[in-house]
């Protein structure tokens, strides 16, 4: 009897519409996560309940009204497309499912479908090259949290990283050849931003993180579970595939929320301080995200364009994410397929 292999992709989520009650429901089950917000629950539950998701809700509504398509949400338009994709490419044997960490479809629906399908093992891959507790971690945690009250629990896997993948480096570096690199004055590799609290957390020895100079700008075992150090990794990768000089680009992050220091650069700061110098036009690589979202069509082709102008400079241009690109797809196959450590 052939075995069937249960394959669960995991991504972040999005709102079930641009509507503002569904924006809140989304932004208060996404931010009382705590791996998400790491501050003790009376506090967590006080900062979104009280304050972030009431007053945050109506203007993240209008943002994700502005990058809603006739196909809904692009982060689930791609999601959806890359699972089925996948399920054509991998046949018969193979059961995969497709879940967000918040909102729908849940991690639980879709591990109740593979539990229903009597697969005889489960691996779970979260859509997210660089690992963070507060992404991947937090769908690990989920996951087990659901199987660990089944009664019969399968052989179950986890992706951990997929950072410095030859296919995601090689994909990334196929989207970006087409705008032609080297006439740009500034490449920028933006990634999703942590606070620094967070890395710091991540780093066991204490003696690491943000204690040593230029901690994450080589992979190490120090520091190989460092989100910041996988991103600085992804990066040096896809910058040696174009051959773009070090001094050509720069390394930063996007999305601070709060007054705490996150990880830095930031994007802002490294974009002013482009345009302070006289670049008019900046390249941008989003290499935290296998899907466009509202992080990368918004936040960098929208918010950080419009700055730019007002500094001084010209165009802010996105490289799309994996999407559906076939090449995604392969490596997608090439997870599923790969060996369990």
């Amino acid at each position: 009897m052939m075995k069937k292999k249960g394959i669960l992709l995991v991504n972040l989520g999005t709102p079930d519409s641009p509507k503002v009650s569904d924006v809140r429901r989304y932004l208060d089950e996404f931010l009382m996560d705590g791996r998400v917000v790491d501050v003790p629950a009376p506090i967590r539950a006080l900062l979104v309940k009280g304050i972030i998701v009431p007053f945050r809700g109506p203007k993240s509504a209008k943002t994700y009204k502005a990058i809603w398509t006739e196909n809904g949400s692009p982060l689930m338009y791609y999601s959806v497309r890359s699972a089925e994709l996948l399920k054509e490419r991998l046949g018969d044997e193979y059961h995969v499912e497709l879940a967000m960490r918040y909102q729908n479809p849940s991690i639980q629906s879709a591990l109740d479908k593979l539990k229903a399908a009597k697969v005889d093992s489960i691996k779970v891959i979260p859509l997210f090259p660089q690992y963070a507790s507060a992404t991947t971690g937090s769908i690990h945690d989920k996951v087990m949290e659901i199987v660990g009250k089944w009664q019969a629990i399968p052989d179950i896997s986890f992706i951990n990283s997929f950072c410095d993948d030859e296919g995601v480096i090689k994909n990334f570096a196929e989207n970006g050849k087409k705008y032609q690199p080297e006439t740009y004055d500034h490449i920028l590799f933006s990634f999703h931003g942590l606070p620094q609290r967070q890395l710091r957390k991540g780093d066991d020895s204490k003696a690491h993180c943000l204690k040593v100079e230029k901690c994450c700008e080589t992979l190490t075992e120090n520091n190989k579970f460092c989100y910041s150090a996988q991103c600085y990794r992804t990066a040096q990768l896809i910058a040696a595939e174009l051959n773009i000089p070090k001094e050509k680009y720069t390394i930063c992050f996007q999305s601070r929320l709060g007054r705490d220091p996150w990880a830095q650069p930031y994007t802002s700061s490294v974009l002013e301080e482009l345009a302070h110098k006289g670049a008019k036009k900046v390249l941008v690589f989003c290499p935290a995200f296998v899907a466009d979202c509202l992080e990368t069509i918004f936040e960098i082709a929208e918010e950080y364009q419009e700055e730019f102008e007002e500094m001084g400079g010209e165009k802010v241009q996105l490289v799309e994410s994996l999407n559906d690109h076939p090449m995604w797809i392969d490596t997608l196959e090439r997870l599923v397929k790969m060996p369990v450590a």
